[in-house]
């Protein structure tokens, strides 16, 4: 069996050493901590979380809670799910799933990670004495995870007008959420800096929301329209009422959504979406977090991953 010794000596540096990059990595530099994780690699040697955790009084259980009705069955969560099990696993962690905010504080565990934030909720996070980082952008300093939302809506807006649609319409997501309003500033500035005038609907994130805006505003869209949608849902229901309203697509109108899991496959024409890095976010946020139990708490800051363009038939 390979020992912490046998690792020591394999990257030509003391146990202490070794031991401290198992177990404090922000305390080792850059270039020992690569040494030592080579030899390990090399000698297949894995840490005992397990013992480490009865050592440091920890119970390696993440509690992931979710402040928002959720489908755990949707292809959304299950990849964000599926992104932190994985980033736990290198840890030997386990995840408990919360639903129920009453049963936050509950138990034994090492820290949270937490879903569907929103402002009414900063008075929870306030008062949580354990590490805890969220999903979702926020301006209020909490550690958090997200894809660069404002980066995404300019995306999308730079590639309508470079399919050369004359008019390109934002329909976003009625919540006053910092997500919701980088999307929107990401397509504002964009038709800005091109003497644009931008034009904003705001609805529930349905698609029969969609639809009716669509139903409800149709002769006043004119041909060489792009709808810039908050999500695929959104975007799904827009592709439906154009088509039941015999509009071309994508010849006449344009649609484009946000997310890139699932639905944007599965519409009635595939969408072009602005794809977001699910998995690599879950286990972005389960390495911070990880980090973060380790490191007594200390902040780990903002991370925000880049969302990609996928090309589909809702687009010219």
């Amino acid at each position: 069996m390979v020992t912490l010794l046998d690792v020591a000596k394999k990257a030509n540096v003391s146990k202490m050493t070794v031991s401290r990059v198992i177990n404090h990595p922000e305390q080792v530099t850059a270039e020992l901590r690569k040494l030592v994780d080579d030899a390990m690699a090399e000698l297949d040697y894995h840490p005992n979380y397990v013992a480490q955790a009865l050592v440091n009084n920890r119970t390696n259980v993440v509690k992931f809670v979710t402040l928002e009705d959720i489908d755990t069955t949707e292809p959304y969560y299950m990849n964000l799910l599926f992104g932190i099990a994985r980033g736990l696993s290198k840890k030997q962690y386990a995840i408990q799933l919360v639903t129920d905010r009453k049963q936050i504080k509950d138990g034994n565990f090492d820290g949270y990670l937490i879903t569907g934030a929103r402002s009414h909720d900063y008075a929870l996070f306030d008062s949580l004495q354990k590490p805890f980082i969220l999903f979702g952008e926020n301006h209020r300093g909490y550690d958090f995870v997200d894809n660069n939302n404002q980066l995404g809506g300019k995306i999308a807006t730079e590639y309508a007008l470079s399919r050369l649609y004359s008019h390109i319409v934002f329909i976003g997501i009625d919540v006053q959420e910092p997500f919701e309003y980088s999307r929107e500033t990401g397509y504002i500035n964009t038709l800005q800096r091109n003497k644009l005038i931008p034009q904003i609907f705001r609805i529930a994130n349905h698609s029969h929301a969609a639809q009716k805006v669509i139903q409800d505003n149709f002769q006043q869209f004119k041909k060489d329209t792009c709808f810039i949608c908050a999500s695929d849902r959104i975007a799904t229901g827009v592709v439906r009422q154009l088509l039941n309203e015999k509009a071309r697509v994508p010849d006449d109108f344009g649609v484009i959504g946000y997310d890139g899991v699932f639905l944007d496959q599965v519409s009635n024409l595939k969408l072009t979406t602005i794809k977001q890095p699910i998995f690599e976010m879950g286990e972005l946020l389960a390495k911070m977090l990880l980090q973060k139990i380790m490191q007594q708490g200390s902040p780990q800051g903002e991370a925000m991953l880049e969302p990609t363009l996928v090309r589909r038939e809702s687009t010219r």
